[in-house]
């Protein structure tokens, strides 16, 4: 089970990590070992800060270095 982590809402981490399941699907290199299921490594990417949301102002900071976006 992946522990969602405490600066995201149930909401954004769900939407998040499926978005990022759809990107390695199309061929997206994962940021973290494999699983066996796309969801899994798309749910641990962003539990572990790899993958973060793309700002939705131009005030707030992007990823930093090593990190992907999802728009």
């Amino acid at each position: 089970m992946i522990r969602r982590p405490p600066r995201l809402n149930a909401f954004e981490f769900a939407v998040l990590a499926g978005l990022r399941a759809a990107q390695l699907q199309r061929g997206c290199f994962p940021r973290v070992a494999p699983s066996d299921k796309v969801a899994v490594t798309a749910q641990q990417e962003v539990a572990e800060g790899k993958v973060v949301r793309a700002p939705s102002t131009p005030s707030e900071p992007i990823a930093e270095p090593g990190h992907v976006q999802v728009v």
